[in-house]
């Protein structure tokens, strides 16, 4: 199994619409990945590996900021959206089976204008790459979910209805900058991994990668290298899509390697994790009752509570 690389150039955020012939060719793409792999790769998507170069060189510059300066941003001191902020490292094990993750993150929720950043003074570029780019997620994340709804012969509305709210504390939607430090083998914990093996819990998962790393299930149970193609986004989908479209579009469980004995470098992603609005109530699209409806603030605090070591 290979993860399939399909050209997003006619629905681009630089293009206004789409012809009927083009969505009718992009759904059956994005329809096969999604179905028979989980993942895909969107070339000509409209968001440039320079945007991507600028966004990880702001957050590198976070990243290597002392612990106690980074300590003023954690997760939880922002009351208007609990999930954003600076994540240490082992404090997410999103396999609950492992030690914590050999990783620390920064989560970007919500853009209230209330919202602490560190000074421009000190991590030039960061506040303003991160927003930016939250927009141009934003933006192409609806673009993915109308053609993912024409593939099922669904009203594009039933998924661009419940995704307006993101942005704001009503929607958990989250960029995630990431940064994996370099990694001593013989001092890491039996098990663990730069990032567990797990699923995504949301509708779809943007996933942009400075470097190789990342393993994804396939079919027959093995794991399969992702490569990392530059300018290209590998797009996943997440474990409440695939209940809402009654498991035809499917979530596939992924992990981050350690390096190998004797690599030193780092490793940086953005993953955009796009959550439908707080309130909303997931149904089966095919109006069966193959899973039952729930409400994805439930759901989502649900699963958030076994993956934090700090709670």
């Amino acid at each position: 199994m290979s993860i399939p690389v399909v050209d997003f150039s006619a629905f681009s955020i630089n293009v206004e619409d789409i012809s009927p012939a083009d969505l009718y060719q992009l759904s059956s793409d994005i329809r096969a990945a999604f179905t028979d792999v989980g993942f895909v790769f969107l070339d000509n998507t409209g968001i440039t590996q320079a945007e991507v170069d600028r966004v990880m060189g702001a957050s590198r510059r976070f990243f290597l900021q002392p612990d106690n300066f980074k300590k003023a941003f954690t997760r939880k001191t922002f009351p208007i959206s609990p999930i954003h902020g600076w994540l240490p490292i082992e404090t997410e094990r999103v396999n609950p089976e492992t030690p914590g993750d050999l990783k620390e993150s920064f989560n970007m929720t919500s853009l209230h204008p209330d919202i602490k950043w560190p000074s421009p003074e000190i991590v030039a570029g960061f506040q303003e790459t991160q927003m930016a780019f939250f927009d141009r997620c934003k933006e192409l994340s609806l673009r993915i979910l109308k053609v993912m709804a024409h593939s099922l012969d669904l009203d594009p509305d039933v998924f661009l209805s419940t995704h307006r709210l993101i942005g704001t504390h009503d929607n958990k939607t989250t960029l995630r900058s990431l940064y994996y430090p370099p990694v001593n083998r013989e001092l890491a914990k039996e098990g663990q991994l730069r990032c567990g093996e797990h699923s995504d819990y949301g509708s779809i998962t943007l996933l942009f990668q400075s470097s190789e790393g990342l393993q994804v299930l396939d079919r027959s149970g093995e794991f399969i290298s992702a490569p990392c193609i530059p300018g290209a986004i590998l797009v996943n989908i997440a474990d409440m899509m695939q209940r809402w479209t009654s498991d035809k579009f499917i979530s596939v469980r992924h992990r981050v390697l350690l390096p190998p004995v004797g690599d030193s470098t780092t490793r940086q992603a953005l993953a955009f994790f796009v959550m439908p609005d707080d309130e909303t109530v997931i149904t089966c699209t095919d109006g069966s009752d193959k899973y039952p409806p729930v409400k994805l603030s439930a759901y989502l605090a649900e699963r958030l509570n076994y993956i934090y070591t700090d709670d």
